[in-house]
């Protein structure tokens, strides 16, 4: 894989997320409680809500506007409700973050 570097773990706040922009879209790169990070597209599978603005709780994050939940690990909405995002693979090398840029091409094309 091609891994393009978005900064450090340090630059976003526990249960917390920072956006990256990209050609295909934002990406929204998320830090749990547990330090472990995730990236998924910037829109949530319902009404386009800005899951970077939501609400991270274990690997989940709720949509700010109408209360959906989605996995971090998946991209897929939890519950009754039925729709998903994209994941993008995110790595972590001694704090320094990085995505996958061939998933963010294969979907482009």
């Amino acid at each position: 894989m091609n891994w393009v570097d978005i900064g450090y773990i340090s630059d976003i706040p526990l249960r917390g997320a920072r956006c990256v922009k990209t050609p295909s879209g934002k990406i929204a790169v998320f830090r749990t409680a547990d330090n472990d990070v995730y990236a998924i597209e910037d829109h949530c599978p319902h009404k386009g809500g800005p899951l970077s603005q939501g609400i991270v709780h274990g690997a989940s994050v709720t949509c700010p506007l109408h209360n959906w939940v989605i996995s971090l690990e998946t991209g897929k909405a939890l519950g009754a409700d039925e729709g998903a995002v994209r994941s993008i693979p995110v790595r972590n090398v001694d704090g320094k973050l990085s995505i996958s840029i061939e998933s963010l091409m294969i979907a482009a094309e």
